[in-house]
């Protein structure tokens, strides 16, 4: 009788440690990339604006002409608010060696609109050192953290008190689930197979599909049924989350995210509350897994003010190398077709007689 060779745990867990370090430097990357380029595009505004007229007025028309045309070549990315935003985070952080490598944009955006250059300079090596989320960098601002520090005479209170404010903001659902989720484990590389394949090989798969989804996460049921007066509801893929205290449910999706999608996971969430969620639980949480994101129905569905709802792209394959070294150049690339079409832009767009 042939028996299959048993994987050491050891070798498993080394495997899966280096596979982890390799995700984290491949988002630590693109997230880099993205702060050096919205930097650049600041000090390119800024540059425009230096050699053109002052006044306010003529500034708007400015960066609505060049938002246009940005607009028509690379996305929504690129409208007023956010260019203003890049112009904000270039004046506030005029000099590129001190950004910091741990900090995203997100941090930055929220760095940028701090006046008090002091404070934020403060923000931004607390933020930095402590590993402070997006969020929780938004409390100690609101609380005005730095500002007490100064004030106290018994620093240490505020301090502790600040670290169990992060604490408690760490144990949220932003915290812990993910995007994109890199699923190369389940062998679906051939773009042939269905949902219905793709569930399975999700509990064929199921112990790495956990360590994918994080800490915390336990198995609850496939396909959980939900009855209501007009007939049952199948969700795909029920968990519980013994650090956050709630049921998660997943909806698989092939497909690019729609209205409908997130219109059914709410009901889902909505009925699951209902029927199943227990007097000590917290708030279900909805994750929509899907091949492809969508800005626009992120932006304007109630995934955009939920607590609840969210939605993730999923990857089949796990980026080679050379795929990451390909992603990187044409982040570069981009950054040099901006830089063009700002020269374009200057070329084009002469300044009006005051």
């Amino acid at each position: 009788m042939n028996t299959k060779p048993s994987i050491p745990n050891s070798l498993y867990a080394a495997i899966s440690e280096v596979v982890q370090q390799a995700r984290q430097r491949l988002k630590q990357a693109v997230n880099q990339q993205m702060v050096q380029a919205y930097w650049q595009i600041g000090l390119l505004i800024v540059e425009q604006e230096q050699q053109g007229q002052e006044r306010a007025e003529y500034g708007k028309q400015q960066l609505g002409q060049l938002s246009k045309h940005l607009q028509e070549e690379f996305g929504k990315g690129f409208d007023v608010t956010n260019l203003r935003n890049m112009r904000r985070f270039y004046l506030a952080f005029p000099i590129r060696e001190t950004l910091s490598l741990e900090l995203s944009w997100s941090h930055y955006n929220v760095l940028s609109r701090l006046e008090n250059p002091l404070a934020r300079k403060w923000y931004t090596q607390e933020a930095s050192q402590q590993h402070w989320s997006v969020r929780a960098l938004e409390r100690q601002i609101g609380v005005l953290y730095y500002e007490r520090l100064l004030a106290s005479q018994d620093k240490q209170i505020v301090k502790q008190e600040a670290l169990e404010k992060t604490s408690i903001l760490v144990e949220s659902p932003e915290d812990y689930l993910r995007d994109p989720y890199i699923l190369d484990f389940l062998n679906l590389q051939d773009h042939t197979y269905q949902e219905r394949d793709f569930e399975q090989a999700i509990i064929s798969n199921l112990q790495k599909f956990l360590l994918e989804l994080g800490k915390g996460f336990a198995f609850v049921e496939r396909q959980q049924r939900i009855r209501t007066d007009d007939g049952d509801y199948f969700i795909d893929l029920v968990f519980y989350n013994y650090h956050l205290k709630c049921f998660l449910l997943i909806d698989l999706k092939m497909h690019k995210l729609t209205h409908q999608d997130v219109g059914q996971m709410d009901m889902y969430v909505r009925m699951y509350e209902e029927q199943k969620r227990r007097a000590d639980d917290n708030p279900t949480i909805g994750l929509i897994l899907c091949s492809e994101r969508n800005n626009t129905v992120a932006k304007y569905s109630v995934l955009n003010e939920s607590q609840q709802l969210f939605a993730s792209k999923y990857l089949t394959e796990l980026p080679s190398e050379e795929e990451l070294k390909q992603e990187l150049e044409r982040e570069c690339e981009q950054v040099h077709r901006i830089q063009e079409a700002q020269a374009q832009y200057r070329i084009n767009i002469k300044p009006s007689t005051p």
